[in-house]
């Protein structure tokens, strides 16, 4: 038998010692000093993850940043507060963990009272951060934090209020055809689908008391603790007899066996110690056992909460995850309302810090979130929280679904994380892995029960040959409860405010995008190619998300440009808010490979406006794609090397440096302006982050003998140099400062959801570009070396202009050649089929946005940079 490790084969002899029935101990006093919880242990028995501690992790051992104290973290000494924050507020209600899934726990609040609350505490004080700072009740309470307690109620309230909500049942399904007549060629196959997603509704309310009953199978499967004891569940159809183990029963198999019901679920009831104390001890290692098809095979379960990696060791062990309620995190600030606009800074923990180690969630806490609130995004969307045992798939191969990665601290380091995000008024979004699974054995749901078709499809159709991953069975019931209460699980107990869908391509096909050139013909959507049940799947989430969590917000990670996509389930679409944009970044990559002379303006504007009616999208110049080693920035693409000797501004520049920063800017600026409904970047690119992300990695030697080599496992280039950013002696400095000055500049003329768009201008001689969005006008000069005075441009609405924003100011690395003192005033008659225009001077590679004087930008909850001029 061998097992699967992502970079690693281990063959495995079963052990006699890890047999289940073999002679053991039999019940044992489960409180005695081998079974203290296994990372409050001492240092040779835990993960050590911070700094001062060694973590072993496929043979090599990552350094670590330092965690602020009081923080209970695998691999640190319990000195009895090791709780994740300070003065947390204590819980008495302790039902939320019952196993009981039919039971609705804590006050229950009517909806109707709900949203008047809502509307009473919605309104807002619009101060200098984005965050609202909410109104009291004449009679509201303070506690001793000067909080209202109706908002600390409403907070701990909200997962009783969401078990309360009722998901509206599917509509008709046929408006689609209205906004896309294109589709009624289609109908049997479209209507089809949404047949297959009103009888799975149909057949969830009916069997499992519906939707929000469904996807609560964290109360019913996995680790549940009533008040009697605790209650394990775990469903593998595949094993032949499964027990429990771990280090509260010394890994006997003989102590815990489980019985199996007719469903194949497995489950066993641990009554509480005589003390009262549970039969479990917090953060204590556990595994399941099963005698399987396949052999012995000791599993983390399929729902565990929490997993860590010991010293030493390759493989993960599940951990028991239940804080004592005075150390558990408590959430102390409301979500911040959905952004009319999005703009998203794409973040990883671990790679945040400036130095070469694995970042904490506190450190992010601290040190990135301000930066993010400060450069005026108001959303991050998190990669790789899911538990994944390879670093270096960049959180794409899960392992351990419902459990947040360990590499970064723990499950309350990360509420507390969120929660700081909360208060900044930043949306925090989690890059979501449903699209597929790790190949690995030994720590993740592959061959779970000893057999390939546990979670996943059978056969080839199982498997994702160029990701060397295991592809979900979307028609197996227990798969739908997995998957729909994982959704639920982080938006509810983590408080994330929604999702990116990895992979969806993937998903919808049965040959998932591969070796695939969509063109745009429908009949590449719908036919025999199209995984409907997956298609099913993702309307049944989407359902999920937006019924239980109207705020919630869901992007598709799509390539194929899959129609009604973003329409909503009501309507007949799939229901996401937005669709990423992702042939932008490709055509950038592919423009930045010609020379100035060869590119097209034409093929520039219709890549930034090629998108769906009514559908909205996320665009993007560049995301973490094209930071991973083997691939470049846009920054490097435009100033390679020219980048390590080059960048200080108290010393010469080159030509190619010059080019480089000025098309930065522009690029990035037209693509907010034209590409869509919300914006994306990944951390450091806003500045023009350096070389590539290359994770820590040895040598892989291959079957045939062939060696790949490593990098050393060093972290050097797995990293963000925000000091480069930061630093005012450097010209990384200037593009950031235009970034922060593009993102406000959006927040406060919130043009990128006008429904006014209008592109007047694309003139292939001139290489200008002339756009109306919302209030503002939009002047780009991509020629290489032509400025032009008395420039005409065209504009609809009459008046003064004046400079809002521009890219040749000298503040953002440019050479001031536009007076923003200027005033331009329209003049009656027509110029490139606009009613007014006025005239100005464009120098070249330089965009420039101008404002009506006499609109005033609406404020919009946030501090106003000093780079964007009010006008």
């Amino acid at each position: 038998m061998v097992y699967t490790l992502s970079g690693v084969r281990l063959p495995t002899v079963p052990s006699a010692a890890y047999k289940v029935g073999s002679c053991g101990l039999g019940h044992v006093d489960r409180r005695s000093a081998a079974h203290l919880p296994f990372f409050l242990k001492n240092k040779f028995h835990s993960r050590m993850i911070f700094s001062g501690g060694k973590a072993y992790e496929s043979g090599f051992q990552p350094s670590m940043a330092t965690a602020p104290e009081k923080v209970l973290v695998p691999g640190t000494e319990s000195d009895g507060s090791s709780s994740s924050t300070e003065n947390l507020e204590i819980v008495s209600d302790t039902s939320q963990i019952s196993g009981n899934l039919e039971s609705v726990d804590g006050p229950i609040v009517k909806e109707q009272e709900q949203l008047i609350e809502q509307q009473i505490s919605g309104e807002a004080i619009k101060g200098k951060d984005s965050a609202s700072v909410q109104l009291l009740d004449e009679d509201a309470e303070l506690n001793p934090e000067g909080k209202s307690y109706s908002i600390s109620k409403r907070i701990a309230d909200e997962s009783s209020m969401v078990k309360e909500r009722v998901i509206p049942p599917p509509g008709a399904g046929q408006k689609i055809y209205e906004i896309d007549t294109l589709l009624t060629n289609y109908r049997e196959h479209l209507d089809y689908r949404y047949g297959q997603y009103k009888k799975l509704r149909d057949a969830i309310d009916k069997y499992e008391g519906g939707l929000e009953v469904f996807s609560r199978g964290y109360e019913k499967l996995g680790f549940n603790r009533s008040e009697t004891g605790i209650t394990y569940r775990e469903w593998a159809p595949g094993a032949k007899s499964a027990a429990l183990i771990g280090d509260f029963n010394n890994w006997n198999a003989n102590a815990d066996v489980m019985t199996r019901n007719e469903f194949g679920v497995w489950e066993i009831f641990l009554p509480n110690n005589a003390d009262g104390s549970p039969a479990i001890p917090h953060g204590s290692r556990v595994k399941i056992r099963m005698d399987t098809p396949s052999g012995i095979k000791d599993s983390i379960p399929a729902w565990i909460k929490f997993s860590v990696q010991a010293p030493g060791e390759i493989p993960y062990n599940g951990i028991y995850y239940d804080p004592p309620v005075e150390e558990r995190y408590v959430f102390k600030h409301p979500r911040p309302s959905k952004p009319k606009s999005l703009r998203i800074y794409e973040c990883h923990v671990g790679m945040s810090s400036t130095e070469p180690v694995i970042n904490t969630y506190a450190n992010f806490r601290d040190e990135v979130l301000p930066r993010i609130k400060k450069l005026g995004y108001n959303a991050v969307q998190i990669m790789a929280i899911q538990e994944h045992s390879y670093y270096a798939s960049f959180g794409y191969h899960v392992t351990n679904f419902f459990a947040p990665s360990s590499r970064f601290g723990t499950p309350d380091d990360l509420k507390s994380l969120i929660d700081k995000a909360h208060e900044l008024g930043l949306v925090v979004l989690m890059d979501i892995v449903h699209s597929h699974s790790s190949n690995n054995t030994l720590d993740g749901l592959n061959m779970f029960d000893g057999t390939g078709s546990c979670y996943f499809h059978s056969g080839t159709r199982g498997y994702h040959w160029m990701w060397d991953s295991r592809l979900f069975n979307y028609g197996q019931w227990e798969v739908l409860r997995f998957l729909l209460s994982n959704a639920r699980w982080w938006l509810d107990e983590y408080k994330f405010d929604g999702f990116r869908f990895d992979g969806v391509t993937s998903m919808m096909y049965t040959h998932h995008g591969l070796q695939m050139a969509f063109t745009g013909n429908y009949s590449e959507y719908f036919g025999f190619a199209t995984d409907v049940d997956a298609v099913a799947y993702l309307m049944l989430v989407n359902d999920l998300i937006h019924g239980l969590f109207p705020e919630a917000i869901t992007i598709g990670e799509d390539v194929s440009g899959m129609p009604a996509f973003c329409i909503p389930l009501q309507d007949g679409g799939m229901g996401f808010d937005y669709r990423l944009h992702m042939a932008i970044a490709d055509k950038w990559i592919e423009t930045l490979k010609k020379r100035d002379e060869e590119w097209s303006m034409g093929d520039i504007i219709y890549t930034l406006t090629n998108r769906r009616w009514r559908e909205k999208c996320v665009c993007y110049a560049e995301s973490h794609d094209q930071a991973l080693v083997g691939d470049k920035t846009i920054a490097f693409w435009l100033m390679d090397k020219d980048m390590y000797d080059f960048m200080a501004v108290d010393r010469p520049s080159t030509p190619l440096i010059d080019r480089g920063i000025a098309l930065h800017k522009m690029i990035r600026l037209i693509t907010m302006g034209l590409g869509g409904e919300g914006y994306l970047n990944f951390m450091g690119n806003e500045f023009g982050h350096p070389e590539w992300i290359d994770f820590p990695r040895g040598d892989q030697h291959l079957p045939d003998g062939r060696v790949i080599p490593g990098n050393g496992n060093s972290y050097d280039k797995c990293r963000r140099r925000f000091d480069l950013g930061d630093a005012e002696y450097l010209r990384y400095h200037g593009l950031q400062e235009f970034d922060q000055a593009m993102q406000h500049l959006e927040e406060n003329y919130g043009f990128m959801t006008s429904e006014h768009q209008y592109i007047s201008r694309k003139d292939e001689a001139d290489r200008v570009i002339v756009f109306e969005r919302g209030n503002l006008l939009f002047v780009f000069n991509f020629h290489w070396s032509k400025s032009y005075s008395d420039y005409r441009v065209g504009c609809l609405k009459p008046g003064k202009y004046k400079v809002a924003l521009d890219s040749d100011d000298k503040l953002f690395g440019g050479f001031g050649r536009i007076s923003h003192e200027a005033e331009y005033f329209t003049s009656e008659g027509w110029q490139d089929d606009r009613p007014r225009s006025f005239y100005i001077y464009a120098p070249s590679r330089t965009a420039v946005v101008y404002a009506l004087a006499e609109v005033e930008a609406e404020p919009i909850n946030v501090q106003v940079s000093p780079n964007v001029r009010q006008v």
